[in-house]
């Protein structure tokens, strides 16, 4: 098994997939960003996320609402979206400003075209076991481990986070039957960490606190996914500390470069499912 997980090389063949699937349909799939925000990393998200679904054949667009606007107007324009028969996928670009509620946010998209899977709909179908939309970075973390070669049937996962978007319904997925791994959830509050992972045969990294997994957390051979994304002195970080803890890991993914490119390819996924599912 290669040390380094690729994400980059992963994401490329499944976007390929996703391309192909495309230029199967009927119809061209249409996804839509609502952008609230001039914050520059999330419209350098939102602008990955177009080139992306540009280059796999997928229609897209930004919809900008001004960051001191009101909550009803990102709400009234989330439902003109929802009405508009040529939209396939809407996703409302996270963090919104203080004034607006994220979740009155989230619960607005129709869960038909909620390809982000946070409606509480279609979390509601991950926790059932019969999923329609993943979260993407759930969803790409299983699949870039098992592209690697991982077997992730039985495997101890501990988790190091617990938010909405990545820890809970990662521990989800990997309790579904067609996984069968066995995830521990860990958090700020969690006693004596390190015993957790230690313990671990994989660890995902997902609490957003720079180089926060040290070398002494892991055990020789762990497997080492790194969820973070953190800028410190004008670099990319992870949540791991990568230099220490690749000389302990069987396999790690990189910042960037490894669960990034995942979660977009992911997003990819789902909006041509959506169209798929819309179609019919």
């Amino acid at each position: 098994m290669e040390k380094v997980i690729d994400g980059d090389e992963i994401s490329s063949r499944v976007r390929d997939e996703v391309a192909e699937e495309v230029e199967r349909m009927d119809r061209t799939p249409k996804l839509v960003a609502v952008l609230m925000s001039d914050d520059p990393a999330s419209e350098t998200y939102v602008r990955m996320k177009r080139q992306a679904a540009d280059e796999v054949g997928i229609d897209s667009e930004t919809v900008h609402i001004d960051p001191d606007a009101s909550e009803d107007e990102l709400l009234s324009t989330v439902e003109e979206l929802n009405d508009d028969e040529t939209v396939d996928g809407i996703l409302v670009q996270l963090p919104l400003p203080d004034h607006v509620d994220e979740e009155r946010a989230i619960e607005a998209v129709t869960p038909e075209k909620d390809v982000d899977g946070f409606h509480p709909f279609n979390k509601g179908l991950l926790l059932e076991g019969r999923p329609r939309f993943v979260p993407a970075t759930p969803k790409g973390v299983v699949r870039m481990l098992r592209e690697h070669g991982v077997d992730l049937e039985g495997q101890n996962v501990v988790i190091v986070g617990r938010s909405d978007i990545v820890g809970k319904p990662l521990a989800v997925l990997l309790l579904s039957r067609d996984v069968n791994a066995t995830p521990t959830v860990c958090h700020s509050r969690t006693e004596n960490l390190e015993e957790h992972t230690r313990k671990a045969d994989i660890v995902v990294a997902a609490v957003g606190v720079p180089e926060f997994v040290t070398a002494d957390m892991v055990s020789e051979g762990v497997i080492v996914v790194d969820v973070g994304i953190n800028r410190v002195d004008g670099e990319l970080v992870g949540d791991v500390a990568y230099d220490e803890v690749s000389e302990k890991a069987a396999a790690i993914t990189p910042v960037p470069g490894g669960v990034g490119p995942m979660t977009v390819a992911s997003l990819l996924e789902n909006t041509v499912e959506a169209a798929r599912l819309r179609q019919k």
